[in-house]
């Protein structure tokens, strides 16, 4: 039988709050917010949307989510960080658009009603229960599949693959870019996400508009991201935070590929 001095024990015991406080806890966080967010995006959520809203009109669809979450624990964008979401996307006038994290579609239902007719949004989930239900009331909100389109993939994969989405005509793919990036997804991959678009020379130059919903969340994260940001004055001009934990953050110029 083994015997552990008092000593060892402490320093085992010590050793093991370092791991949890660290990588583990951090993993751990990550994985009850996904749980979270998938609960709050469960079929309750969709029912009551569904059922109680006006088919066909997005302002009775964004209502009847913001009526949801007045009496029920929900995790959706909510109607004080939509308001800030329109006003960003209103000054961005934007013509393609990344959202990574869809949810139950509230965020993307607030965009797309603000894009122009040739607009176009791209919606990435990783859970496929929750990219169904968000594309379900994204259709139930009036708006139509040569208008958006969800892939169920992981960020990452999205990214490597997205190019070839951004533009229908071959030809004029080298000037297509994006706009606006949404992240609203596993914030662990806000900054390699970014990277991969900069990498990607996929967001376009001439004031892009790039959207970190951090509601508090890792703050060690969004620190990352504003160094990152912060290196790179030639790349970004401006960071703008606003009241609801949005963080706006504007591309200058196109990274070469």
């Amino acid at each position: 039988m083994w015997l552990l001095s008092a000593p060892l024990v402490s320093a085992l015991v010590s050793g093991l709050r370092r791991v949890w406080t660290g990588a583990l806890w951090r993993r751990g966080a990550a994985w009850l917010l996904r749980w979270a967010r998938g609960a709050a995006c469960a079929r309750r959520t969709h029912a009551f949307v569904f059922s109680r809203c006006t088919h066909g009109r997005a302002d009775s669809v964004l209502a009847t989510f913001d009526l949801y979450a007045e009496s029920h624990n929900t995790l959706a964008l909510g109607q004080r960080r939509g308001v800030e979401l329109d006003e960003v996307v209103q000054r961005a006038a934007p013509r393609r658009v990344l959202q990574l994290g869809l949810h139950c579609g509230y965020s993307a239902v607030r965009m797309l009603r603000l894009l122009p007719p040739a607009g176009r949004l791209l919606a990435v989930e990783l859970d496929p229960h929750a990219s169904e239900l968000g594309e379900e009331l994204i259709l139930v909100a009036g708006f139509q599949h040569h208008q958006f389109q969800v892939l169920t993939c992981s960020s990452a994969e999205a990214i490597a693959g997205l190019r070839p989405r951004l533009h229908g005509n071959q030809d004029e793919q080298e000037e297509a870019g994006l706009d606006l990036v949404l992240m609203d997804h596993d914030p662990q991959q806000y900054l390699p996400d970014l990277r991969a678009l900069e990498g990607g020379g996929l967001l376009c130059s001439g004031g892009c508009v790039i959207l970190m919903v951090f509601r508090g969340r890792d703050p060690a994260v969004r620190q990352e991201v504003l160094d990152h940001v912060g290196a790179r004055p030639q790349s970004y001009s401006s960071i703008r935070t606003g009241r609801g934990g949005m963080m706006e953050v504007c591309y200058r110029e196109q990274t070469a590929r």
